[in-house]
């Protein structure tokens, strides 16, 4: 399970526990009802920057770091970062997981959230101001669920300003994996397909992973919720600017284990497939056990 880094973990307390656990139910009970609509709640005081904090950045935190972690591994290094959209830096936290030297640039409209970054951030250039004030260039420019608030006009100028890729995440839901879809259109793929080829996911079927995420006993409360853990789901693209090695195949569902065989869903380039693994093939079976939804084979 991926967690905030810790730093981040106690300002995220320390300003909740400002605020009152009444008042911070309230708010986390708006984002969660602004969040089941599909709007894109504005962070614009201290109650609703605090519950995002607890409730939402841990898991936007841990897809972002899923995400960009197989982003390193096929595009490489990269000197600069733009984070459009960033509202409190859980991305530009996983880039920095990622990238530590990269000099981050982050983009966001609402004046409590980038201040909230500025927090666990204090190297990033922070620009608050709307998306549409995008200038300038980056090595990998990110949105993570961004897009789907600003609209895909601005995503093709986020292409525009990637000198190498760029890379959207959205939420795990056949809407976020629409715009998904479409947006894979725009440039060479380097993640997660294995290829340029048209999808092979059709309705109502959506590609989408899974960030297993650690509830701190705040969030638990908060949520009602018994569970130590939730699974944050979501759908993402890299694209590049030039040809890099991808995934032969990616797995596209949690594996299925059985007494002495497994079964993993994946997406290829010839389409999708079912790979069944049994005991005779020692190496292979080792190797699927400990294989995870999203990963590349």
């Amino acid at each position: 399970m991926v967690q905030l880094p810790e730093r981040v973990r106690k300002a995220a307390e320390a300003r909740a526990e400002a605020i009152g656990f009444a008042a911070l139910k309230r708010a986390a009970a708006e984002l969660s009802a602004a969040y089941r609509e599909g709007r894109a709640p504005r962070l614009a005081d201290a109650e609703r920057i605090a519950a995002y904090l607890v409730t939402r950045m841990p898991a936007t935190y841990a897809a972002s770091h899923m995400v960009l972690g197989e982003v390193r591994r096929r595009i490489g290094e990269v000197k600069t970062v733009l984070d459009v959209g960033a509202g409190a830096g859980a991305a530009s936290l996983a880039v920095r997981a990622w990238w530590p030297d990269a000099r981050l640039r982050m983009l966001e409209r609402d004046r409590a959230a980038a201040e909230a970054a500025r927090e666990w951030l204090p190297d990033a250039e922070i620009e608050i101001g709307d998306v549409k004030q995008l200038a300038g260039e980056a090595d990998l420019v990110i949105a993570a669920y961004a897009v789907g608030e600003f609209g895909e006009a601005m995503a093709a100028r986020m292409w525009e300003a990637a000198r190498v890729g760029m890379v959207v995440i959205e939420p795990g839901t056949p809407r976020g994996f629409g715009l998904i879809r479409r947006l894979r259109e725009m440039g060479r793929i380097a993640a997660p397909c294995p290829g340029d080829m048209a999808c092979p996911m059709t309705d109502p079927d959506w590609c989408h992973f899974a960030a297993r995420v650690e509830r701190t006993s705040l969030h638990r409360r908060l949520k009602e919720a018994e569970l130590g853990y939730e699974d944050e789901k979501f759908s993402y693209v890299a694209l590049a600017k030039r040809d890099v090695e991808r995934a032969r195949a990616r797995i596209v569902r949690r594996p299925e284990q059985k007494p002495g065989l497994i079964v993993l869903e994946t997406c290829t380039a010839a389409g999708l497939r079912t790979e069944r693994i049994g005991k005779r093939d020692r190496e292979a079976f080792r190797a699927a056990r400990q294989a995870k939804w999203g990963d590349a084979l």
